[in-house]
């Protein structure tokens, strides 16, 4: 059977971030216009919830936080969805490794790695040696030592940071904003003037949680720079998930935006 999703408009995803979620009950984030509340209430009836006027907010039959997740991520409201690791593109890594504009010498970091997709085009500029891959799972480990990729196997987050990379070229992984917790520590590992490109999810364009926020003004910290990406750029990877790249560059002193053709 098909699911037919329907399109959210950034407004109400604004406003849908901002739902407070408690066992199975999502609650609305104040009062809101008649015409603001048609809409979250539609989104939320329609992905299940139903609303209590007693309790103050729509009940769902279990947690509703991935399903949240799911619409805010695709833009869209239907079928549930899983977003964590999906192959960077093709494309998109072409594009990612000749704007990182790799030369000799330089020492890359390809966070989450999962096959590799990112260092192999990588080590197309610059010799494997001075690449390495941080990858959870271990078939993925296999595939990418047998590539000649030197690799650390483990939960990126918790890799003790080495502040000696140039580039650090990323696609982590969406679900629950993991990206930003990815992102923020990929940041630890890089050089002054050092360059890090990753693809995100759009949510860092319009989410008005706190998380969100505080990655922002962290990010003021450095050069930065946020291009939103074709709609339906993940579809031949299998999700139809909204995407930006992000680019930072660490200052060496001063701070301000990084521009980027």
């Amino acid at each position: 059977m098909t699911v037919k999703t329907r399109k959210v408009d950034d407004a109400t995803l604004a406003v849908l971030s901002r739902v407070a979620c408690d066992g199975n009950v999502a609650f609305l984030p104040g009062l809101l216009e008649r015409a603001q509340y048609l809409q979250i209430n539609k989104v939320l009836s329609a992905a299940g919830g139903k609303w209590n006027r007693k309790i103050g907010g729509h009940v769902f039959e279990e947690d509703p936080s991935d399903t949240l997740d799911s619409i805010l991520l695709s833009g869209e409201y239907g079928k549930p969805a899983d977003y964590g690791y999906f192959p960077t593109p093709e494309a998109m890594v072409d594009e990612m490794v000749t704007l990182a504009n790799l030369t000799a010498g330089m020492k890359v970091l390809e966070p989450s790695a999962g096959q590799g997709a990112i260092a192999k085009r990588a080590a197309m500029e610059i010799p494997r040696e001075f690449i390495l891959c941080v990858e959870l799972l271990e078939d993925n480990c296999k595939a990418l030592h047998a590539g000649g990729f030197t690799t650390v196997q483990g939960d990126f987050l918790n890799i003790l940071v080495h502040e000696d990379y140039h580039r650090i070229l990323m696609n982590p992984p969406f679900a629950k904003q993991q990206d930003i917790d990815h992102v923020t520590h990929a940041l630890k590992f890089l050089v002054p003037g050092g360059l890090l490109i990753a693809i995100m999810a759009s949510g860092v364009t319009f989410r008005e949680n706190a998380k969100t926020k505080s990655f922002i003004d962290m990010l003021e910290d450095y050069h930065y720079h946020i291009r939103p990406n074709p709609e339906g750029s993940f579809k031949i990877s299998g999700t139809m998930v909204n995407t930006i790249t992000l680019f930072v560059r660490k200052p060496m002193c001063d701070k301000g935006l990084l521009h980027v053709g």
